[in-house]
């Protein structure tokens, strides 16, 4: 059942928002958290997502109308397993909060609840049937015995025994419980994951949930997102002060810089940092759209022997990423210093693309025992900082996934163009040149194998469709045969996938003659390359990037 994690809810920010309309999904390591914070939100819904071992005094001051316990990796009698804060079932009682075990989360429900949990007779992994045991459910609705539905089941421990006053609605065709209910107590669990497409209809459930069940209205907009932001902005930023925002290229910075200069005017500085791991030509590319385009007064610093001065040598990937992140910032320090010196005033703040995505790869899995180094991947924008950065930050779309960024871009007025582009890593070139990224003539050459598949893509209309597409440069080289002459050079990987959010992915599928084309136009036009590889592995269990 893999893992993922949350952001601390006491990191949250005041315009996270609270209250009567809030749900807030409570972390244990599910590879599908965020799924449910997705589901919620497309139904209007804020949600947010936050370690199920939080602080009881962090859960109470953001008031939430409904909590959702996940599912996850452990069992509850595992030594260690992660429980919530202690006094939260009578947190939940007296504020008059619902609360939904999803998997582990109704087991976590029903044994502190005094029911009992043990291991099943029978595991029951991947599409189950269920079927309602109950003429009338709050989850199911009015005659639902014996109706049956399509669900995702992921457990090895099963419940065996209820607490009082709680009602099974639904079991499974194995007799396992199913769906549970406590309406006095606004109890309630499901076995299954509701928030995965393999359970047709878990939106529904969901939807009765929030709605039916805890009356929530479907009051969450992106307008009320960007206004909210700009005052938020505009009474953290004072009067006199400068701000700087590190731009990329990407659509997160993008749209992060066009907000905060829609909050402050033109005390926002946007640098553009070249930090030799660009694509082919991004450098033009992205700066003749900030200028003709969104009208962003944009300083391009070219630091590139910088950066690669410094990762020479480096081969492991989160010591590449920490570096870049160093140097993003002695950059941004550099610019900050002379524009003190420009306006008469140091820049107190930096702006950052962070995503919500970032913060929840980036932080430690609850009941690992892991601390923050042990991550998925450390993001400089978020795991890379160094700890004595003078910048304070600003990250407007840190509670925010891709999907949400573009809507919230659209209403800013970013070109339709810009918004569509597909994601960048911030370390740039750095992760997709497998190891020690100066080594030859490894970056000129992915530059190119990358150009010629990505506008293959565009070519053939795909662009569109997919999520992601680029080139891994592969550090081995192979034997071929080019010319009618052995050749001894370098392989490359290509990878394409289709997303909601990053967080999982599967791979595109390409038609034969496409990639045969691709194929003959790398390996007839780039020097080096005898061999491409297309990458089919899902995330997870890989992810999107190859380090």
């Amino acid at each position: 059942m893999g893992s993922t994690a949350a952001a601390s809810a006491s990191a949250l920010p005041a315009s996270a928002g609270s209250g009567e309309n809030l749900v807030l999904i409570l972390d244990y390591g599910s590879q599908y958290t965020h799924l449910i914070t997705r589901r919620v939100r497309q139904l209007g819904v804020l949600s947010l997502c936050v370690s199920g071992t939080a602080p009881l005094a962090a859960l109470e001051s953001l008031r939430p109308r409904a909590i959702v316990l996940s599912g996850g990796p452990h069992s509850v009698h595992a030594e260690g397993a992660p429980t919530f804060p202690e006094g939260f079932l009578d947190f939940a009682d007296g504020a008059g909060a619902h609360v939904l075990g999803v998997c582990y989360g109704m087991q976590l429900l029903v044994q502190s609840l005094g029911g009992a949990v043990e291991p099943g007779e029978r595991q029951e992994y991947g599409k189950m049937e269920v079927e309602g045991t109950a003429p009338s459910s709050a989850l199911y609705g009015e005659a639902e015995t014996g109706k049956r539905q399509t669900v995702w089941m992921s457990h090895g421990d099963e419940v065996v025994r209820l607490p009082e006053g709680f009602e099974v609605v639904a079991r499974s065709v194995e007799g396992a419980v199913a769906a549970i209910e406590n309406r006095e107590k606004r109890f309630y669990g499901l076995q299954y994951h509701p928030e995965v497409t393999h359970s047709p209809q878990g939106m529904e459930t969901l939807r009765r949930f929030l709605f039916d069940v805890c009356g929530i209205k479907a009051d969450w907009k992106m307008q009320d997102v960007l206004d909210e932001e700009i005052k938020t902005i505009q009474s953290m930023v004072g009067p006199d002060e400068d701000v700087i925002c590190a731009l990329s290229g990407g659509v997160d910075s993008t749209v992060a810089a066009t907000l905060v200069h829609k909050a402050i005017g033109d005390r926002l500085h946007c640098v553009f940092v070249d930090n030799g791991l660009l694509r082919y030509k991004e450098r033009e590319r992205v700066m003749s759209t900030f200028e003709s385009d969104l009208h962003l007064p944009v300083t391009c610093v070219d630091a590139s022997e910088q950066f690669l001065s410094m990762l020479k040598g480096i081969e492991d990937p989160e010591q590449k990423r920490k570096i870049i992140g160093r140097e993003f910032i002695a950059v941004f320090d550099d610019f900050a210093h002379k524009l003190e010196q420009k306006v008469g005033k140091r820049p107190e703040y930096l702006v950052q693309g962070t995503l919500y995505p970032d913060v929840i790869e980036s932080c430690p899995p609850p009941g690992s025992g892991r601390t923050h180094s042990h991550t998925i991947k450390s993001h400089h924008n978020v795991g890379g900082l160094p700890k004595d950065m003078k910048l304070k930050l600003i990250e407007p779309l840190k509670l925010l996934f891709k999907d949400e960024v573009r809507k919230l871009g659209s209403i800013l007025n970013v070109p339709d163009s810009f918004l569509k582009r597909h994601p960048f890593p911030g370390p740039g070139l750095a992760v997709r040149v497998l190891g020690d990224v100066t080594q030859g003539n490894a970056l000129d050459t992915l530059r190119q194998v990358d150009d010629i598949f990505v506008q293959a893509i565009k070519d053939a209309g795909l662009y569109d469709k997919i999520w992601q597409a680029f080139a891994v440069f592969l550090p081995v080289q192979t034997v071929g045969v080019q010319g009618d002459q052995r050749t001894h050079s370098n392989a490359v990987v290509l990878r394409a996938i289709t997303s909601e959010d990053g967080m999982t992915a599967d791979w595109y599928y390409f038609d034969r003659e496409f990639l045969v084309d691709v194929v003959n136009k790398i390996c007839n036009n780039v020097r080096g390359i005898n061999r491409v590889c297309q990458d089919i592995t899902s995330k997870p269990p890989a992810t999107v990037e190859w380090e």
